[in-house]
């Protein structure tokens, strides 16, 4: 039986089976556009939510994508810093313009351009986390190593 996948969520999918990640994009009943409703729904803790956070980097007006830990709170100001560059709030037109994705539905993979990825290092403190697959219904199981190793992301201190 095939399952059928909204086309954002199946973009992805194609896209972990193109990398050569045995991961499988599965669709919830609920919405999973927050962490909290993702936890719910999967059944796992809120702090195994990788929640893409995109923000615009005010001096480039390019995108980067913050991969956190559901729990944690983007430290703004200290990734400014290690950035050099002021992090602006990303509207959702902006976000779905440089992702191709809605705000609650960002994968970390498959954007329409490339973008700067820094990841949590607290999501490494999991066998496990659970990631948006392009659709706020969507999600995807893998492990953080595949998360740094299939974004190229910067492994560090968000909060």
């Amino acid at each position: 039986m095939t399952i059928l996948l909204k086309e954002s969520a199946q973009r992805v999918q194609n896209l972990l089976t193109e990398m050569g990640y045995a991961r499988q994009v599965v669709e919830l009943p609920d919405s999973a556009r927050t962490a909290q409703e993702a936890a719910d729904a999967i059944g796992c803790g809120v702090a195994q939510i990788a929640k893409s956070i995109i923000f615009r980097l005010r001096n480039s007006d390019k995108p980067l994508l913050v991969v956190a830990s559901g729990v944690n709170r983007v430290n703004e100001k200290l990734l400014s810093g290690l950035l050099n560059d002021k992090l602006l709030k990303a509207d959702a037109d902006y976000v779905r313009e440089r992702t191709g994705f809605v705000i609650g539905g960002v994968a970390p993979i498959g954007h329409l351009q490339e973008i700067v990825t820094l990841i949590d290092e607290d999501l490494f403190r999991f066998d496990t986390v659970w990631a948006a697959a392009g659709h706020p219904k969507a999600v995807f199981e893998l492990k953080p190593d595949e998360l740094a190793a299939m974004t190229g992301g910067q492994v560090t201190r968000i909060c």
